[in-house]
């Protein structure tokens, strides 16, 4: 059976510490995730990660490097996500722009404050990223060819 899994992408932020959360509603529970969200037609990876923060935080994403690329099976309904990681800085906060639906609010945990909410987690992406980041993976943005899909004359629905 050929695996066709969600391609998600997601912000990895840490300032002072503290790594940027979104807390947000899915399959009826309240959880932690880094802002993260579904590429969408037309988008690059980097466009989809800055318009996910974007939506999610109302802060502006800066991506500097890659974190990871991720594969996870969510074992409650058989899902699968490739996960693209990117680390990067977010300046430019919009306290007026509303947050996307499902966003209840944004956090700033310590990796130790993560660590005590793990059962909160909307995966176990969530950190696994932040220990990818701590441990100083970073790949240079260049690696990833930055052109849609449609651009280099292939459907997305034949990857």
């Amino acid at each position: 059976m050929t695996l066709k899994p969600d391609v998600t992408v997601a912000a990895i932020v840490m300032r002072d510490d503290r790594f940027l959360l979104v807390e947000e509603r899915a399959a009826r529970r309240v959880v932690l995730n880094q802002p993260a969200g579904h590429l969408e037609t037309g988008e690059t990876l980097i466009e989809a990660v800055v318009r996910e923060a974007l939506e999610e935080t109302a802060w502006t994403f800066r991506p500097q490097a890659l974190t990871g690329i991720y594969l996870w099976k969510n074992p409650a309904n058989g899902r699968s996500f490739l996960r693209i990681a990117f680390a990067g800085i977010v300046e430019g906060f919009n306290a007026q722009r509303p947050l996307d639906r499902g966003i209840l609010r944004t956090l700033w945990f310590t990796r130790e404050e993560l660590l005590a909410n793990q059962t909160r987690h909307r995966s176990p992406l969530v950190m696994r990223c932040v220990d990818d980041f701590i441990g100083g993976r970073r790949f240079p943005l260049d690696m990833i060819d930055g052109r849609p899909l449609a651009d280099l004359g292939i459907n997305a629905f034949d990857v």
